[in-house]
């Protein structure tokens, strides 16, 4: 009797456990079927939808936490519409989703993980720091790039460390992105090194480092680029003369004149065109005298219009 008084309510508390189980599975099964049709119009192009699809965007949303993991698993998508609106959304969520975020990190499919370091830069919860410095020595070049590009965005100072190992990466987009993030976490340390990745050899990243260097002490940059001019990287001193262009003090101009004597029409002429975008109203009287000293036709004509350029600025 004794036995059949335990069985009786262990089978009770099973089947109890059984139906509240069933009754999850349920509930699970009907958001992510509410969250597939609402997302089928919230990512839509079609001009029937055109109304609808922000708002189909604020549904999903306003349905918090839940709709995260279900969203993150849409990041498998082949489109950039969808992609586009799984982070608007996540967006939308704001910090609330950046717990399941950081959870999914630790994913095994790399492009779910790159896209969901995506969606925690545009987020911009510091929370998401750490789990993102960690993933900045993945495996798969696409997530150091967006983990990298993230901190960059967040704006932490301890992303630091991770976007200046970065500017070493052996992927050009990688480098690019450790560039971009030590310009917005305006990371002194990184003078040096941003001005010898002016002679990248992928132009974004060469590009992104003048970015980032104007960004930085002008002081800092004057100095380390003063002695880079010279670089057998003809990369290094191009840039460097437009980077001076922009900078457009006294001492930049001084090192722009040192230029303008090279051996090499082309260097000649990033000089010259620098100084006169550094000096558009001609107030030192540069301009005339570059024209006359030039000897390279190609240069001349290259000094002539950056001339005609600011002259129709002025006008």
């Amino acid at each position: 009797m004794m036995r059949k008084n335990v069985i009786l309510p262990a089978a009770v508390l099973l089947l109890f456990v059984a139906l509240i189980t069933v009754e999850t599975a349920a509930a699970d099964t009907a958001l992510k079927l509410k969250i597939d049709s609402l997302f089928v119009i919230a990512s839509s192009g079609e001009v029937k939808y055109r109304d609808l699809v922000e708002p189909a965007q604020d549904s999903i949303a306003a349905l918090g936490v839940e709709a995260v993991p279900i969203l993150v698993d849409k990041f498998t998508t082949k489109s950039a519409r969808e992609r586009w609106t799984i982070i608007w959304i996540l967006q939308k969520i704001g910090s609330e989703a950046v717990p399941y975020l950081v959870t999914a990190l630790k994913r095994s499919d790399g492009l779910v993980v790159q896209r969901v370091c995506w969606a925690l830069g545009d987020i911009g919860d510091t929370a998401a720091v750490q789990s993102l410095i960690d993933v900045t020595s993945h495996s798969r070049w696409q997530v150091r790039d967006q983990a990298v590009g993230a901190l960059g965005r967040i704006g932490d100072q301890r992303g630091s460390d991770a976007a200046m190992e970065a500017l070493g990466d052996t992927i050009g987009q990688v480098r690019k992105a450790a560039v971009v993030a030590c310009g917005k976490l305006v990371v002194a340390r990184s003078v040096a090194p941003l001005v010898h990745l002016l002679g990248d050899s992928f132009y974004g990243a060469r590009l992104a480092a003048a970015e980032a260097l104007l960004k930085m002490d002008t002081v800092d940059v004057m100095t380390v680029l003063g002695d880079s001019l010279v670089s057998d990287n003809d990369f290094v001193g191009d840039l460097g003369c437009r980077l001076l262009g922009e900078i457009g003090t006294d001492e930049a101009l001084e090192l722009l004149l040192g230029q303008i004597r090279s051996d090499d029409p082309d260097r000649r002429a990033h000089a010259a065109t620098a100084i006169i975008k550094a000096d558009p109203l001609d107030n030192c009287g540069y301009h005339q005298m570059l024209t006359d000293r030039e000897t390279d036709r190609f240069t001349r004509l290259k000094i002539q219009s950056a001339r005609r350029a600011v002259s129709d600025v002025d006008q």
